[in-house]
């Protein structure tokens, strides 16, 4: 099996990977804590999955080991070719195809080639959309260490990677030594958080942090919060693309800016992005963004986000679009926030 394991890893794009035993999982009482100071927002699957993630057999009663892969996600290895969008501001990983899909296929193919060759035996692929605490398997699984941005980083990999996992009925030996804590002293990801969601080492209130606000909420974001998530339009990359690991291992093609500067000509196709996001009907936005991440954020949340860039980047010239949903149900109130604060000579941000 390792022979196959070797010559697939490559094929398939996967670039490191572990094999480590599914007993309960070392961070399982940190996750506990974490989900009774609520500090996980309205994902509340995470809670429901929970029972699962401390013992997987009570799901799936054969499984003894757990295969885990990463895949890198920048440069994206999934790319759209005719993605809406040309200069609104998009977390790395969502600049494809939804890995969820494409990523679960490529280890949908490695469970039919271990299934042959092991017929009697069970493989199972998951992503991050099944009950699996991925992180923690995959440091033991020896494939990073999780940083204090709560990302698993790896020293020569950095931390820009998809992680996936097989389950199966082997009762595998692992080889697969864990990498240790490289953080050191650096506090780089928790200073730059423009919120302050990275609370202390490894502990995030999902509540702040700019991807749950872009992508998994389905409020509009509180009112003190809407002026520091700045220029992003969908997820952030912060708390990764400052750390020294990922500097080092992408040598200066990430970009640290709170808000990145525009030329005029890249302003202008951001305007055109987010008219477009403004005036499209739910139905056109589901078709065009059909199969990416962003489709997540569904036709309310899309909109949402382009208004409090609107805001944020005092574009003006979108007034008319803007007003157009003074009348929203849901997004007429911060409408009316964002012509407040779209003019330069409006009061401050907060």
């Amino acid at each position: 099996m390792k022979s196959l394991l070797d010559e697939t890893l490559e094929e398939l794009g996967f670039s490191h990977f572990g094999i480590t035993a599914l007993d309960k999982p070392l961070s399982f009482e940190f996750y506990q804590a974490w989900l009774q100071e609520g500090l996980h927002g309205d994902m509340t699957y995470l809670e429901e999955h929970a029972p699962i993630k401390e013992e997987p057999r009570r799901k799936w009663p054969r499984v003894q080991s757990a295969l885990v892969f990463a895949i890198p996600y920048f440069p994206h290895p999934e790319k759209k070719i005719d993605f809406p969008l040309k200069q609104a501001r998009i977390s790395l990983y969502a600049q494809g195809m939804d890995y969820h899909f494409w990523f679960k296929d490529r280890m949908l193919q490695l469970c039919k080639r271990l299934s042959e060759i092991l017929p009697d035996e069970e493989f199972l692929p998951f992503t991050d959309s099944s009950p699996v605490l991925e992180r923690d398997l995959a440091k033991k699984a020896g494939l990073g260490w999780v940083g204090k941005n709560t990302c698993l980083i790896h020293p020569q990999k950095g931390s820009l990677f998809f992680i996936g996992e097989i389950y199966t009925s082997l009762n595998l030996k692992t080889e697969f030594d864990p990498i240790p804590n490289f953080c050191g002293v650096c506090t780089k990801c928790i200073d730059i958080c423009p919120t302050g969601a990275l609370l202390e080492p490894r502990k995030m209130d999902a509540r702040k942090c700019i991807s749950y606000l872009t992508i998994e909420s389905r409020q509009v974001p509180p009112e003190d919060l809407r002026a520091k998530i700045g220029d992003w339009f969908f997820g952030c990359d912060l708390c990764q693309t400052t750390c020294p690991w990922n500097q080092k291992v992408f040598k200066g093609q990430l970009s640290v800016e709170k808000n990145r500067p525009l030329s005029s000509e890249d302003e202008t196709s951001l305007i055109e992005d987010l008219r477009y996001i403004l005036t499209s009907s739910g139905k056109k936005l589901s078709k065009d963004f059909m199969g990416t991440p962003l489709a997540r954020a569904g036709s309310f949340g899309l909109k949402r986000n382009a208004l409090i860039v609107v805001a944020n980047r005092k574009l003006t010239v979108l007034e008319e679009e803007v007003r157009s949903l003074l009348e929203h149900e849901k997004l007429g109130e911060l409408a009316g926030w964002t012509l407040k604060n779209m003019h330069p000579s409006s009061v401050e941000d907060s």
